[in-house]
C-alpha cells in the first residue's frame, strides 16, 4: 500500500493539492444522515469499510466547530489497530461538516481535511457529497477511496435500517 498523502495547509491549491471526491445519494432525510456523521452509536456502526471493525469504546464525537473526534478501527482479518482522530473546523447542522482526517497526535494544521455537504432532495433523499483534500484517491486505488467508499455502502445499510429521527 502506498501512501498518498500530502500535507494540506489553510493555503493549499485546491487545483494542484491532492484530492478526490464521492457523491453518494441515501434513502434518507438529511437529518438521519447528519445524525449518522455526528452522533457516537451511528458513527460506530458505519465509520469503517468492511473487513474492520470499529474497536468498542473506541468512537467519541464532539461535533461542534473545535470539537474533536477520535475512532480506532480494526483489521477483523489479522487485527491491526487503525487509530483515527481529527477536529472540527466548521459544523453547520444539517449540511456542512469540515474536519481533519489523521492519526493521534499528527500535526492537525497539516492533515487532510474532509468536506461533507448535504443536500436535502425531493422525497426524503439526500445527496452527500465527500470531498478529502489531501489525498489522491481513485476508484480501485484498495486504498483510501475504496474505504470511504466501502463505508458509504455500510452507511447507506444503516440508514436502509430505518434509524428513528
Amino acid at each position: 500500500m502506498t501512501e498518498q498523502h500530502t500535507p494540506v495547509t489553510e493555503t493549499a491549491d485546491p487545483l494542484t493539492a491532492p484530492q478526490f471526491t464521492i457523491t453518494r445519494v441515501f434513502d434518507a432525510p438529511r437529518r438521519l444522515v447528519w445524525r449518522a456523521w455526528t452522533q457516537q452509536a451511528d458513527a460506530a456502526t458505519w465509520w469503517h469499510p468492511r473487513g474492520i471493525s470499529i474497536k468498542p469504546g473506541s468512537v467519541a464525537v464532539d461535533a461542534r466547530t473545535g470539537g474533536h473526534y477520535a475512532y480506532t478501527m480494526v483489521n477483523d482479518a489479522d487485527g491491526s489497530e487503525y487509530p483515527t482522530a481529527g477536529v472540527y473546523r466548521e459544523v453547520v447542522e444539517p449540511e456542512r461538516l469540515v474536519f481533519t482526517w489523521a492519526s493521534p497526535g499528527d500535526d492537525d494544521a497539516t492533515a487532510p481535511v474532509i468536506t461533507v455537504t448535504l443536500r436535502e432532495l425531493p422525497g426524503d433523499r439526500t445527496e452527500m457529497l465527500f470531498h478529502l483534500l489531501g489525498w489522491d484517491g481513485r476508484p480501485g486505488d484498495d486504498n483510501v477511496y475504496d474505504g470511504w467508499d466501502s463505508a458509504f455502502d455500510l452507511l447507506e445499510e444503516h440508514l436502509a435500517e430505518g434509524v428513528a429521527p
